[in-house]
């Protein structure tokens, strides 16, 4: 499984709504087109975390996924609740993806 992490800004008054986009989102094709196969949201004073889990690449499943009509939808209702951490690097969700520098599991 790999998992990307996207870091934005949001007003904490957005979070229902942001939500609700989501879970309309969540019931079409789309987490089956891009194998997605969790997705969290967090707020912490001001910013936005997007925690998603995929069955392979998520970076490439996004990046496929850019000019489909939901995903297009989805990141246009967005942009009312959602702005770029840094918007002048902004280009796409790659540039808000954070790295992960570490990672545990327990064993099985």
């Amino acid at each position: 499984m790999h998992s990307t992490l996207i870091v934005a800004r949001m007003s904490p008054e957005s979070q229902a709504d942001v939500a609700r986009l989501f879970r309309t989102f969540d019931r079409t094709e789309m987490p089956g087109i891009m194998g997605t196969r969790r997705r969290q949201l967090f707020s912490y004073q001001g910013l936005y975390f997007h925690l998603q889990d995929f069955d392979g690449d998520g970076g490439r499943a996004i990046a496929e996924a850019r000019s489909h009509r939901l995903f297009m939808q989805i990141s246009d209702d967005l942009g009312a609740h959602i702005q770029p951490y840094d918007a002048t690097t902004w280009r796409s969700p790659a540039d808000a993806m954070a790295d992960r520098f570490y990672e545990w599991a327990a064993p099985a």
